[in-house]
């Protein structure tokens, strides 16, 4: 599928950079850089987020294929399981995210979070207050505030590529290991 929005065109040394990281330069940041202070400014707050700690990254990576899936966001499920590879996750288990509830290799924590994950991605938000303080019992304050966030940038994220109608870019052909597909059932997300 082509990209509702032209791409547009990257600095020389940002498209060089990105290509040289991930393979090729990724169509949001193309899409985006129509408009450079919300592309420029949207990449740096990605950096800034990037080098948060208080939580696992491989979490991170799972509660971002949650929302990814429960969107419909085949760019990020795609660019996600090629972080899982980079960042040494186990891949069968990544592939499991889309269809998480029926698979049985999650560990208690990860179910939460992807639990958690989709609570917020629903409209309106379904986080109830048990989930939230087992997640703050297991995280701590400053892991549970990390990953709520994290998981508002997912959102954010996931939502605007599937309105610019950006889907899969093929990273995860890199790992050679298919993804669940989603359960076909009602969303209210």
């Amino acid at each position: 599928m082509t990209p509702r929005i032209p791409k547009a065109e990257l600095p020389m040394q940002l498209k060089e950079a990105l290509a040289q990281q991930l393979g090729a330069v990724p169509e949001p940041v193309e899409v985006a850089f129509n408009q450079p202070a919300v592309a420029t400014a949207s990449l740096e707050f990605s950096a800034k987020a990037a080098a948060w700690d208080a939580v696992d990254e491989g979490l991170k990576t799972f509660a971002h294929m949650a929302v990814a899936a429960q969107v419909g966001c085949g760019w990020c499920l795609d660019v996600n399981y090629f972080a899982a590879l980079n960042q040494d996750l186990d891949l069968d288990k990544a592939s499991q995210v889309p269809d998480w509830r029926a698979s049985d290799v999650f560990t208690p924590l990860e179910r939460e979070v992807m639990e958690y994950s989709e609570a917020m991605t629903n409209t309106p938000p379904t986080v109830s207050d048990e989930l939230s303080g087992s997640l703050l019992r297991q995280l701590g304050p400053a892991g549970l505030v990390e990953l709520t966030v994290f998981v508002g940038i997912a959102n954010l994220s996931t939502r605007v590529n599937t309105a610019h109608g950006i889907t899969s870019q093929g990273y995860s052909e890199a790992c050679r290991i298919p993804l669940a597909e989603r359960p076909r059932t009602a969303s209210a997300a």
